[in-house]
């Protein structure tokens, strides 16, 4: 008789494959348990809170965020999104914390510490240096009594009526609740700050919202010899040759006095081509765009893909306080620069 094939040690019995409704009731129900969750804790933001945003307004060095397990994996992220939005933060594991790493947190630091029991006992050990040292200790926890809860300086309750895991043990609307307390934290800290779009930027320059906010119009323009222009009693032909040579589908016409008249596009040149002009004899003021849509020089990259995009343009003459033209740029150029 053969023997029945084993299988490896803490494996189970397939299961039936369950259909796809169940599947998604499944991770319905998920998001119904922890929007409860979030809308509970929501209710508790109050005078602890403020009190957590007051302690670090007024903290002259950086936000230490520390955790153990899940708690240490939202600490970091939130630590990320602290540092992002105009409060110095970072993350300090507690375990290597006693082992050296105590030596990062100076006591100019607030120390924002997680735990959802609140007693974690790699971040209990710290408490005591963290005294000596005369540091603040804001504490997020689900238990105020727990020994966490009861030594810190502020307490922020983010306990929960229920974990989304059915078999109650996996940490799943505790840590969405953790999470969603750090970024109104970030969020409450940078309007106090009055971090604006730009600080933003600048702390993410290499991102696709650094470009979009930190790229000047001059930075993706075409400008001095590279710039497409040709006089109002220019012909046709030689806007043609001007195109021709500076490839930007179009080119700007200047008045006599140096000021922009208009503009030449590659689509001007269909219409003229239809209506039987004479590109050899026309004038460039007879079939050139008057008032055409311009961008400052002073602005912003992402301004002129706006423009081009409202008034379904594909190019922009960029034009000084005086009105002359300095650069012209097309959607081509943003798109090498990744503004678009």
């Amino acid at each position: 008789m053969t023997a029945p094939a084993s299988r490896p040690a803490g494996s189970h019995p397939a299961a039936p494959a369950p259909d796809a409704d169940g599947l998604a009731a499944s991770g319905r129900q998920v998001f119904a348990i922890e929007a409860q969750a979030l809308e509970a804790v929501g209710a508790r933001v109050g005078e602890a809170f403020a009190q957590a945003c007051r302690r670090i307004l007024a903290c002259p060095g950086r936000v230490v965020c520390t955790g153990m397990g899940k708690s240490g994996h939202v600490a970091r992220k939130i630590a990320a999104t602290l540092a992002s939005t105009g409060t110095p933060a970072f993350f300090v594991h507690p375990g290597e914390a006693g082992h050296g790493d105590l030596g990062m947190i100076t006591d100019a630091d607030v120390v924002l510490a997680l735990s959802y029991s609140g007693e974690s006992d790699e971040v209990l050990m710290l408490l005591p240096a963290l005294r000596r040292q005369g540091n603040a200790v804001i504490a997020m926890t689900g238990r105020p009594q727990s020994s966490l809860g009861r030594e810190a300086d502020v307490h922020l309750d983010v306990s929960v009526p229920a974990e989304a895991c059915p078999l109650h043990l996996a940490p799943t609307s505790s840590t969405t609740a953790s999470l969603a307390m750090g970024d109104a934290l970030a969020v409450a800290l940078l309007e106090a700050r009055g971090f604006t779009a730009d600080d933003f930027a600048r702390s993410h320059p290499a991102g696709s919202l650094g470009r979009r906010l930190l790229l000047h119009i001059t930075d993706v323009m075409h400008g001095g010899e590279d710039l497409p222009q040709v006089g109002q009693d220019a012909s046709v032909a030689e806007a043609l040759v001007e195109m021709s040579r500076k490839r930007l589908g179009m080119t700007a016409v200047a008045a006599a006095d140096g000021r922009l008249a208009g503009i030449f596009t590659d689509g001007d040149l269909r219409r003229a081509l239809d209506r039987g002009i004479d590109v050899r004899q026309a004038r460039i003021a007879e079939v050139m765009t008057r008032n055409p849509r311009t961008i400052d020089a002073g602005q912003m990259a992402a301004e002129a893909a706006h423009l081009m995009e409202r008034h379904q343009i594909n190019g922009l003459v960029v034009v000084d306080a005086d009105g002359r033209a300095v650069g012209a740029l097309n959607i081509h150029d943003l798109l090498r620069a990744r503004v678009v």
